[in-house]
């Protein structure tokens, strides 16, 4: 769903514009714990509601349960580098706020929650829809890939030799991945993936699996913190309707 504008806040027309091109927080209603110091929170669509994000208000406040834990057993739960793979970029919270502001709310980027069904149902990330990372492996059908595929903006192509646009992007970028897939990726939109934490690699196999498949690299952002990190810092968390 596109929209207008995007939403910081309501109130105060003369609202500070970050330099890094977040558009501005209002302090019409002060809050002792903000996110920036010039951006107490940020409101954005999630499902059919405007949900504000911002940081819990309780300076005592703890985290408990899962993500107080130091140390997983490890296969599965590994660290995960800092770049998942060539060409992705890597992003902190500031960005991620950015990319919801930018391009979510315009209709130009995809938040996925790439965790399994059963984590998203616990909290996940305002903005964020579920695309379950198994679904990019490459042992699921072309059904599997194709249904997925299609909420990032992509297609499959009408037939398997490569179109003429993906052919010249893929010899300008030097990489043919994109030429030679099954999918037309000319409409992709931007991604960014996270899963729940820099010890789950979920997100980072999802991002594998979709530059298998020819995603360009350079539309996949990758957030390293998860919902762990987010949960550390307070910020806001949706249960899914």
């Amino acid at each position: 769903m596109k929209h207008k504008a995007s939403h910081f806040t309501r109130g105060i027309r003369n609202a500070v514009v970050l330099s890094v091109c977040l558009l501005g927080a209002t302090s019409a209603q002060a809050l002792d714990v903000n996110i920036t110091q010039n951006l107490p929170f940020l409101e954005v669509h999630y499902n059919k509601d405007l949900v504000r994000i911002q940081r819990i208000q309780d300076q005592t406040h703890v985290l408990e349960g899962g993500y107080t834990k130091t140390s997983r057993k490890c296969p599965p739960f590994c660290i995960q580098p800092q770049q998942v793979a060539p060409g992705v970029t890597t992003v902190g919270e500031l960005e991620l706020l950015e990319f919801i502001d930018k391009k979510h709310e315009l209709g130009t980027g995809i938040v996925i929650d790439a965790r399994t069904p059963s984590w998203h149902k616990k909290g996940t990330i305002p903005s964020s829809i579920n695309i379950p990372f198994t679904n990019f492996d490459a042992d699921k059908s072309d059904a599997v890939h194709a249904e997925a595929l299609a909420k990032l903006g992509v297609k499959k192509k009408g037939q398997q030799s490569p179109s003429f646009m993906d052919s010249i992007k893929g010899m300008f970028s030097g990489d043919d991945s994109m030429a030679n897939s099954k999918y037309d990726y000319s409409r992709a939109k931007d991604i960014l993936l996270w899963c729940n934490g820099i010890w789950c690699g979920q997100s980072p196999r999802a991002i594998k699996g979709l530059l298998a498949l020819g995603y360009p690299a350079n539309k996949i952002y990758y957030y390293r913190g998860g919902m762990q990190a987010w949960q550390s810092l307070g910020l806001t968390v949706s249960v899914p309707k």
